[in-house]
């Protein structure tokens, strides 16, 4: 493996980092946040910019650029702009909507949705997890019925980034409940859809700057090219979407982890206490140390899977691996953030408070890190006996 930039990759990444730089502004605070908090211009902007689409092909409107250099791309977003929910928004819709449709879309699907999805006009949103089924979430109960040559969706979805703002959701229902796993589906839902309605926003610890919402489907009347993929072949888009999410979604966490290691050396070069700069003490220094190797095997992490994947070989574990210790983490960092600066990090002025509590929701999305933890077991067992 190579760990140098290629030259495409240090090109994005560059530009991205100059373009959030100069284009990109996180309100002060995010306490109020809410869907009209959203910031839909920022969004609007990094899809002129073109990182919705970076690794969508480019005769349906995206970049065609490879994992890596989407990471790359990711990882200096998250450097240069601090509305992690605008990003995470853009991560979700990008690794959860965008790429199954390139993967199983059907050419119309392709061109009737990709273009909006990589310049900003639609902002996808994913609908899998309900009430009742949330890691096991096969267990789902949203019943897809055909009606004529159409479906019809009654039930529900909770947990959904940008619910409450987004334009296309790509949701799953089970259209033959007797085959258990084999009888979901997966439907492309526009949001005018007749009967699809936006229940509530869900309040949240973090990253208050992108909604998260609950849909109803009430005799939601699609048409039949609203089916992505085969019938049945539901479960298969899901864990492919999902494998991408964890594997990659964090990338733009690594960012904000550098920017935080940046600040706190800076901080224990400059704050003094006893007559010296803080860092002269073992236990500041200490921290600032195990901040940064956390980084540094984060970043390993998550571009290994990238470079495994542009390869074309097996992610499921790697992904797994990226995500749990990403998550952890940048959590654990942005604890470690928030004590070096002591009371200036509790409060809200330095934004470290505000990045501890984003980082939370990295131990619970796409599969909650126990979760993550039995399907890494299982991989290498299976290996083991293989």
């Amino acid at each position: 493996m190579d760990f140098a930039f290629s030259d495409s990759q240090r090109h994005w990444h560059d530009a991205t980092l100059r373009f959030a730089r100069e284009e990109l502004v996180a309100p002060d605070s995010d306490r109020e946040a809410g869907p009209l908090g959203f910031c839909r211009e920022g969004y609007s902007r990094c899809a002129r910019f073109g990182i919705p689409g970076l690794p969508v092909p480019e005769e349906f409107g995206g970049r065609g650029q490879d994992l890596p250099t989407t990471v790359a791309a990711m990882e200096a977003l998250g450097y240069g702009c601090t509305d992690s929910g605008m990003i995470f928004a853009l991560n979700a819709a990008l690794w959860t909507v965008t790429m199954p449709i390139v993967q199983f879309g059907s050419e119309d699907q392709k061109r009737r949705y990709l273009p909006g999805l990589c310049d900003g006009s639609l902002i996808g949103a994913n609908g899998a997890s309900e009430p009742e089924a949330g890691s096991d979430i096969f267990a789902m109960q949203t019943l897809a019925e055909r009606r004529g040559d159409g479906w019809v969706l009654n039930g529900r979805k909770t947990w959904i980034t940008a619910g409450p703002v987004a334009d296309l959701f790509l949701c799953f229902a089970t259209t033959d409940p007797s085959r258990g796993i084999l009888g979901i589906s997966a439907f492309l839902v526009g949001r005018d859809a007749p009967g699809l309605r936006v229940v509530r926003e869900i309040p949240k610890l973090g990253m208050r700057s992108v909604p998260m919402g609950e849909l109803a489907f009430e005799d939601c009347r699609l048409l039949p090219g609203a089916l992505l993929g085969r019938e049945g072949r539901g479960a298969a888009i899901f864990n492919a979407a999902m494998e991408l999410e964890r594997g990659a979604i964090l990338a733009s966490a690594l960012g904000t982890m550098r920017r935080q290691v940046e600040r706190c050396i800076q901080h224990a070069r400059t704050r003094k206490q006893f007559g010296q700069p803080i860092g002269k003490f073992q236990s500041v220094s200490n921290r600032i140390v195990d901040m940064s190797l956390r980084l540094e095997t984060s970043r390993l992490m998550v571009y290994r899977y990238a470079d495994l994947h542009a390869r074309g070989e097996n992610t499921a574990m790697a992904a797994s691996m990226a995500k749990l210790q990403v998550s952890e983490s940048f959590v654990q960092n942005s604890l470690d953030a928030v004590r070096l600066f002591g009371a200036a990090g509790y409060a809200e002025e330095t934004g470290l408070e505000r990045e501890l509590r984003d980082s939370v929701g990295g131990v619970i999305f796409s599969g909650t890190n126990d979760i993550q933890r039995n399907l890494i077991a299982q991989h290498l067992l299976q290996k083991a006996e293989g």
